[in-house]
């Protein structure tokens, strides 16, 4: 009896351990009943807001800061999320609007997301958070708080893009393209296909925070303005110095920092004149830099050999034909002028806001480990003493392969 025992108890112990993994389930939420934010817009509020209070996470008698955010959320709707572009964000009443949009308003992000929970019935989650956009005047405040909050949250990914807002951010939640139905998707696509065209370097907001931790680093995010509620525009790079915004460029500039950087693919085209065959427009197809540091007279010094390849785009007619390869390398020559003119602006626009978003500390600090321990101490003895003492040299070298078809 005792050997039957054992053995029914052998056959039966390896089930009874499966069944505790059977259990996986058990805890499952049904994505139709969770709120899932596809997007976040955050603005500073009105003064007048204060008045009202939702008082979900403190009361009123508070000792609280008097300033608060404006926090939009784009909260998909379960069953209207396209697969595809549609003829627009909604039909006639707004009825079958794939998404839901809420506005509440907080001390703190964390609070303002606190007071979107008690105004929607379902969880909200940020899983499948894509686009942050935060207005001029959030960037250049309060950065900290935001980022504390978002590093905090798991839920939020590394890949999300967050953007600065020329003007008010909310109005990015409501934008209505043609090509897209849901805004924060449009946005994303956007964004993704800059990045794949050349436009714009893959920045994205765990990008943005590995910057921002690095002593010889500044922070940029891609900086963004609307047009007539259905264009969004790249209008250039909103860069970064001890987390506030201190300036941004301009969007041809985007193209001269990632040809510092050597960034593939290009995707910029340059127009300019040239003193013999007029006015030219040259497209650029591929980036290659190749950098050197050293130390002189005990200051750093940085050396770009920067590489492209592009198409003779477009000749304005002055009279001259670029048909020979005499004219073409002219061409080439003007237009290392004009381009290394723009790339010593950018710099010396960086050096004079104490933003190193080229990362040339990081350099120095690879390449010369004890001038870095001697002389950098904290992020900002690069970024406020050294990297305006930075001299440079820079040489561009083009070589247009493609002039295109004309019939004579």
């Amino acid at each position: 009896m005792n050997k039957l025992l054992q053995k029914l108890l052998l056959v039966l112990l390896p089930f009874a351990v499966i069944t505790l993994f059977l259990a996986g389930c058990w805890d499952q939420v049904e994505i139709e009943d969770r709120a899932l934010v596809l997007g976040l817009a955050i603005d500073m509020a009105p003064e007048e807001s204060a008045n009202r209070e939702e008082e979900v996470t403190h009361l009123k008698n508070n000792q609280l800061p008097k300033e608060m955010l404006s926090v939009t959320a784009q909260i998909a709707v379960p069953g209207r999320v396209p697969l595809g572009p549609g003829s627009g964000s909604t039909s006639e009443g707004g009825k079958t609007s794939p998404v839901w949009v809420v506005t509440v308003l907080g001390h703190t992000l964390d609070d303002a997301m606190n007071n979107l929970q008690q105004q929607i019935a379902d969880p909200r989650y940020l899983v499948h958070l894509r686009v942050i956009v935060i207005s001029e005047a959030i960037a250049r405040g309060r950065m900290d708080d935001l980022n504390d909050y978002l590093r905090r949250n798991p839920e939020v990914r590394r890949r999300t893009w967050m953007l600065v807002s020329e003007g008010r951010a909310s109005e990015f939640m409501d934008v209505t393209p043609p090509l897209q139905r849901v805004p924060t998707l449009y946005i994303l696509s956007m964004m993704e296909k800059a990045v794949a065209s050349g436009k714009f370097p893959p920045d994205y907001v765990g990008t943005f925070w590995s910057a921002d931790s690095k002593w010889g680093q500044s922070a940029y995010l891609p900086y963004v303005s609307l047009r007539d509620k259905e264009n969004v525009m790249i209008k250039g790079l909103a860069y970064f110095k001890d987390s506030k915004m201190v300036n941004s460029t301009k969007p041809l500039e985007i193209g001269a920092f990632m040809a510092v950087q050597g960034m593939d693919p290009g995707g910029y085209s340059i127009l300019f004149k040239t003193r013999e065959l007029g006015i030219v427009m040259t497209k650029i197809n591929e980036r290659y830099t190749k950098t050197r540091s050293s130390i002189r007279d005990g200051k750093p010094h940085v050396s770009y050999n920067i590489y492209l390849e592009g198409d003779l785009e477009e000749h304005y007619d002055s009279g001259k034909p670029a048909d020979s390869s005499a004219r073409l390398h002219e061409i080439e020559l003007e237009f290392k002028e004009q381009v290394e003119g723009i790339v010593k602006g950018l710099i010396r626009q960086t050096q004079r806001d104490h933003a190193d978003i080229f990362g040339m500390g990081e350099i120095i600090r690879a390449h010369h480990p004890a001038y870095w321990k001697q002389n950098v101490h904290g992020k900002n003895d690069w970024e406020d003493h050294i990297y305006s003492t930075v001299t440079l040299d820079i040489n561009f070298t083009l070589h247009l392969r493609r002039v295109g078809l004309k019939e004579t």
